[in-house]
């Protein structure tokens, strides 16, 4: 193999072998079914405003929709921006 194309893949090489994960490296993820039930409960005890319980159902269906989709962290998200208006 020519010496400047191995050297040429080594960054690739250690980005998938050496380096941690990136969901590793940013910290554990709570499950966005776990997320998700817990915003339900929340919702259950809130009392909100129109404008508020409108902003949580958007959140909560944009975050089911990434749930389903196996993107937990961008559904944990929506979900938690769903629990601050909640006052959580």
């Amino acid at each position: 193999m020519n010496k400047l194309i191995a050297i040429g893949c080594l960054p690739m090489l250690l980005a998938t072998t050496v380096m941690p994960d990136a969901s590793i490296a940013a910290g554990a993820t709570i499950p966005c079914e776990q997320m998700l039930n817990d915003l339900k409960a929340a919702i259950k005890t809130a009392k909100l405003t129109d404008a508020d319980n409108a902003k949580v159902a958007d959140l909560e269906t944009k975050g089911t929709e990434r749930c389903k989709a196996d993107d937990d962290v961008r559904a944990d998200a929506f979900f938690a921006q769903a629990l601050r208006v909640l006052g959580k």
